[in-house]
């Protein structure tokens, strides 16, 4: 074999080794996905039409609420992400960097829905107020809370809030 053809093939089969340890062949967003799946936590939500189940990631930090759902392509009908934060204050959200279609709910520290933004449009940079203090935020995939029949004063259950 030629050097020159030596070397395509060492080169080709270094990149190709490169890929496969840095993980390449699962593109970033795919890893992060199944790692928030790990951590899911049950949430419920009790309507006139009933209790029903969600499995929720839960941005507990700064820096996980700043990220939230931003660059998933896809949220199922069963899931979403909680975000909790310190105190009840006026929270503002957007969708900047968000494919998907979201229900927004704002919850009071007792788990009381105090607001809801239905299907909020992806990647827009446009403000959606919670109306007055909320101590969390349920991010649904669009729908799910015309689906489960939610509105105003329903009950939220999580660990996250006082009973």
């Amino acid at each position: 074999m030629r050097d020159s053809a030596r070397l395509v093939v060492f080169v080709a089969a270094s990149f190709a080794a490169s890929a496969l340890i840095l993980g390449a062949a699962s593109p970033p967003v795919i890893a992060e996905e199944k790692a928030a799946q790990a951590q899911l936590e049950p949430l419920e939500i009790l309507t006139a039409t009933g209790a029903h189940a969600f499995e929720v990631e839960v941005a507990r930090s700064e820096s996980e609420r700043a990220r939230g759902l931003m660059f998933r392509r896809s949220l199922p009908q069963d899931r979403g992400m909680l975000f909790l934060f310190e105190s009840e204050r006026p929270i503002a959200m957007w969708m900047k960097n968000t494919y998907v279609s979201l229900d927004m709910v704002f919850v009071s520290r007792n788990g009381r829905v105090r607001s809801i933004a239905r299907g909020a449009v992806p990647m827009s940079e446009s403000i959606i107020p919670s109306g007055g203090p909320v101590y969390a935020v349920i991010e649904l995939a669009a729908g799910a809370a015309d689906a489960i029949g939610l509105s105003v004063g329903d009950q939220v259950r999580h660990p996250g809030f006082e009973r």
